[in-house]
Formats: C-alpha cells, sequence, structure tokens
C-alpha cells in the first residue's frame, strides 16, 4: 500500500496506492467523508472498501481531499474536491491506461463526489455509494444517471435521512439502461459502528454479483 504524492489543482494530493497487479487490470476510486467532520482517507469505510477492491485485483486509489492530512489546498464546498476525484483519476489512468473497466465508491460526502464524477466520466462502469447525503445536497444532476451501481444506507442513520436515499432511489429507477439495487443495514447509524460486517456483506455481495462473467448488468 504505498503512500504517493500527485499532483492536483490546488498542488499536491496525498494517496495510498495498490498498482495494477496484472495488465488490464480494472481500476477503483474510494472517496471519503466530509473533510470538515473529520473525514480522511483513513476512515475505516473509506479503508475497508479499499481492501475489499485490493483483493479483487483492482488498481486502487484512495486519497486526502484538498486541505486534510499532507494534502495542499483549503476545503472548497464540493466543487474543488469534485476536481481532486477528477485530477486523482486522471493520476491512475496516465500509467495505466489499459485499464478494462473503472469503478467509484464513495461514503457520505465521498458519496455525493463520487457520483458527480461519474457524470462526467463515461469510462466509470460501476458505482457504490454508502449513505449518500440526499437530504443534504442536491443530487439533481444524475440526469440521467450512467451507471448501475448500489446505495447502501442505515436504517438508523441520524445524518443522512433515510427516507432520502429512499426518494433518489426511486427516482433513480425510472431511468432506462441501468440497475440501481439499494440496500437499507438494520439497526445501523451514520458510522455503521456495530454493523461494519453487514455493511461489507453488502458490499461485497454486489461485487460478487457484478464481476461475475455471467452478471446481467454490464
Amino acid at each position: 500500500m504505498p503512500d504517493v504524492i500527485f499532483t492536483g489543482p490546488e498542488g499536491r494530493l496525498e494517496g495510498r496506492f495498490s498498482p495494477p497487479p496484472r495488465d488490464r487490470a480494472p481500476v477503483a476510486m474510494i472517496l471519503h467523508p466530509h473533510p470538515q467532520a473529520g473525514g480522511t482517507m483513513n476512515d475505516r469505510i473509506t479503508q475497508a472498501m479499499y481492501k475489499t477492491f485490493v483483493n479483487r485485483g483492482f488498481a486502487v486509489l484512495r486519497f486526502n481531499f484538498r486541505g486534510v492530512g499532507r494534502s495542499q489546498g483549503v476545503f472548497d464546498n464540493g466543487i474543488g474536491e469534485l476536481s481532486d476525484a477528477a485530477a486523482a483519476l486522471d493520476w491512475v489512468q496516465s500509467f495505466h491506461p489499459e485499464a478494462q473497466t473503472t469503478w467509484i465508491a464513495g461514503y457520505s460526502f465521498g458519496a455525493w463526489i463520487g457520483m458527480q464524477l461519474l457524470m462526467r466520466r463515461p469510462e466509470i462502469r460501476g458505482f457504490i455509494s454508502v449513505s449518500p447525503p440526499a437530504n443534504m445536497y442536491d443530487f439533481n444532476f444524475l440526469a440521467p444517471c450512467p451507471s448501475s451501481g448500489i446505495l447502501i444506507q442505515g436504517v438508523n442513520d441520524e445524518v443522512v435521512a433515510p427516507n432520502a436515499v429512499q426518494k433518489l432511489v426511486d427516482k433513480l429507477r425510472t431511468q432506462k439502461h441501468i440497475t440501481i439495487h439499494h440496500d437499507e443495514i438494520p439497526r445501523a447509524n451514520h458510522f455503521y459502528e456495530n454493523e461494519m460486517e453487514l455493511l461489507m456483506g453488502s458490499v461485497d455481495n454486489y461485487l460478487d454479483m457484478r464481476l461475475a462473467p455471467d452478471s446481467p448488468i454490464k
């Protein structure tokens, strides 16, 4: 899990990168929660998703948004952070251009940034959004959402309203040519404090389905 420093829009960005284990390995990028609420690339959910993709043979990057850890710059209310994410994906692609597919996974604020990024990057074929803050940010940019994915939500989330995520899921499911999965984790709060096993089970079950050779979702 080598430490990496690469150039972002506002200076250097700090990351952890697991290189591609083989030619044409797929790419995954993991985005962390809100910088002003203590979110970093070392958040345990961000790390768990990183490890899951590493174990599946992906080239995987997680990184600190501007102003977090050793990343330069200051928090920019999501606008600059989206630019950071685009620069991070460019960095991976610069030396691994032959990737077959690209996935994006994000938790909370990171899920919001990730879903914006997939609107800009047609190479992203799948997404995992854990607790997307649909009651705090506008997700109307997903019109239409270009790729299939899963939204995972804790039933007892005190930060992100489960009914707001349900409305987002319902809206996305009206769109053609994509398939949206939705898992609700019983008893889970926003931090999945005692429910990490169920959360990662949901992530792994979804990846098992999507990455199978005979998956109905391409």
